[in-house]
């Protein structure tokens, strides 16, 4: 939504470098277009990054896809990658490495994260997903947790955490749960490690999936999930 690209717009503005990541196939998109007018008139650097070169049988057709790209700006440097692949993703930071200076120490050397633990999780559950469910599923997901709580029990204390997938096809929903609910298992079983090793804790995951149609342009389901402007 045009709300959505004006705040990424303007998370930009006080940045060493940005990277515009963009796929290896199709058309220079709105979205781009906007954080491309964003770069010229704030003068920021730019990184070109093109994913998925993995599904290009040809090489050289990367060759008018850059194009369409450096026509528009004079990007300080164009890096082909599959991240599927790791391929490249080296050269990403090492590009990063060359316009990042030292800042002030906001925190304490053994702070892990500003971040809020329920984001930390939401985020480690979709992590989940992606892996398993690769390109079947598009990034138009989010988790939501509801609630997250501690109990105490006789052999210590348990965290419940209720957790909420929201995709935007019912489609989708049924990839994601699985044949007899065998992915939805796998992805919470998989996240619920990674969550008791975050919080050192046992903890107790319940994850549901619902169908939200056009969450990504709803302001106030943005809000609710905690990414405010």
């Amino acid at each position: 939504s045009e709300h959505m690209i004006e705040s990424v717009n303007e998370s930009v503005s006080d940045v060493d470098v940005a990277l515009l990541v963009v796929e290896s196939f199709g058309t220079v998109t709105k979205a781009e277009l906007s954080l491309i007018d964003t770069f010229r008139s704030l003068k920021i650097p730019a990184i070109l990054v093109i994913n998925k070169i993995d599904l290009l049988e040809d090489k050289s057709q990367l060759i008018p896809r850059i194009g369409q790209y450096t026509e528009l700006f004079d990007f300080a440097s164009v890096i082909p990658v599959s991240v599927l692949n790791s391929d490249g993703t080296e050269l990403i930071l090492a590009e990063i490495q060359k316009f990042a200076s030292k800042g002030p120490h906001f925190f304490p050397d053994d702070t892990l994260t500003d971040q809020p633990e329920r984001v930390i999780v939401a985020e480690m559950i979709r992590e989940k997903m992606l892996t398993f469910l690769r390109e079947e599923v598009p990034h138009g997901v989010a988790v939501l947790i509801e609630s997250m709580k501690d109990r105490e029990t006789g052999s210590g204390t348990i965290v419940d955490i209720q957790a909420e997938i929201i995709c935007e096809k019912r489609s989708h929903k049924g990839i994601i749960i699985g044949k007899n609910g065998t992915m939805l298992k796998k992805i919470a079983s998989e996240a619920r490690l990674d969550i008791e090793k975050f919080l050192d804790s046992k903890v107790n995951l319940q994850c549901w999936v619902k169908v939200r149609d056009d969450w990504r342009n709803k302001e106030s389901m943005i809000h609710h999930m905690g990414f405010n402007n």
